[in-house]
């Protein structure tokens, strides 16, 4: 019988990283079912303070050793027993709290979107920093621009197989650096297990994201609290990640083009739907070139990502609800 207990992980530098590694060592080892409750997990940058407004130096996690630490901060990785190669597992996230501040930067030319920000005609110098105030459901900046407030994780993932450090930036079919704004709390994720344990990391708290994330940040933010519950579910069988949100099912791809990330996405979406319905293929893809939406998910974490939607009300009209 799968357990429901919860374990409280505080997050300081023992148990923070910034790379995925099979050989790194599990700061925590739960049964399948149980909840982790993270505390102060910091921003995407390690930062444990607000940018201030003369631009100086803020408090970050020290000490941090390459290259462990070399990419953004995530707390883990978590090793969940009976997870094994081949499984899938499902992160269900229950609450994300986000911190008192948050911050979004615009016109940095690093490796990711220097590219980008020239075609856009962003001129180089030093980026553009917003800093936002988070009050209950509105962030407001020092200019006073107003935003709706809906907390995601950039980064939800189990550790890829392989020998040595591998990128935390990077998303891949075992999720990592998604950056995807649908995973909203009462989403679930599931995740293509491949290595024993899943070794599960998390990071990259956001107050809000737009699609895309066009200039590599959304407002970032220290998540003040976040519960995620995970389930080992051998009974799935994936090879990409996918999604039960609010919103509806979404299929994740990733690649390195645009025509890669939805060639990924349209066959989870396909493949969801030739399951659930026991549906001919080419009459799945008729229904989705009617009912799906195909959305960027990110377009600066050196590959792309894009993701499929099929709204909770477009599959009900189409099939019926649920039994």
């Amino acid at each position: 019988m799968p357990s429901d207990s919860t374990h409280d992980l505080t997050l300081e530098a023992g148990v923070l990283h910034g790379q995925f590694s099979s050989s790194l060592s599990p700061v925590l080892t739960i049964a399948s079912g149980d909840t982790v409750r993270y505390h102060r997990l910091p921003d995407v940058a390690w930062g444990l303070e607000k940018h201030n407004a003369e631009g100086g130096p803020r408090r970050k996690v020290e000490p941090r050793t390459p290259p462990r630490d070399d990419g953004p901060c995530l707390a883990g990785p978590i090793r969940v027993e009976g997870a094994a190669p081949g499984d899938v597992l499902a992160v269900h996230i229950d609450t994300l709290v986000p911190g008192p501040w948050g911050w979004t930067l615009a016109g940095e030319m690093d490796f990711f979107n220097a590219a980008l920000n020239r075609r856009l005609e962003v001129a180089e110098g030093p980026p553009t920093i917003l800093r936002w105030v988070l009050e209950e459901e509105i962030a407001t900046d020092q200019r006073g621009h107003r935003a709706a407030v809906r907390p995601m994780l950039g980064t939800i993932g189990v550790c890829p197989a392989g020998e040595g450090w591998q990128s935390g930036w990077t998303p891949r079919r075992t999720g990592g650096n998604l950056d995807a704004a649908v995973l909203t709390e009462g989403s679930v994720l599931y995740l293509p297990v491949e290595v024993e344990g899943a070794l599960v990391s998390v990071g990259d708290g956001h107050a809000v994201q737009g699609h895309g994330e066009s200039s590599g940040t959304g407002i970032e933010c220290m998540t003040e609290e976040a519960k995620l519950r995970y389930v080992v579910r051998p009974d799935l069988k994936l090879d990409a990640p996918r999604a039960e949100t609010p919103r509806g099912w979404v299929a994740f791809g990733v690649g390195d083009t645009l025509d890669d990330a939805s060639t990924m996405a349209l066959r989870g979406m396909l493949r969801w739907l030739t399951e659930a319905y026991d549906l001919p293929r080419k009459e799945a893809l008729a229904l989705a070139s009617v009912c799906v939406d195909l959305e960027v998910t990110q377009l600066v974490n050196g590959v792309r990502g894009l993701h499929a939607v099929l709204s909770t009300a477009t599959r009900e009209r189409l099939f019926g609800a649920e039994t």
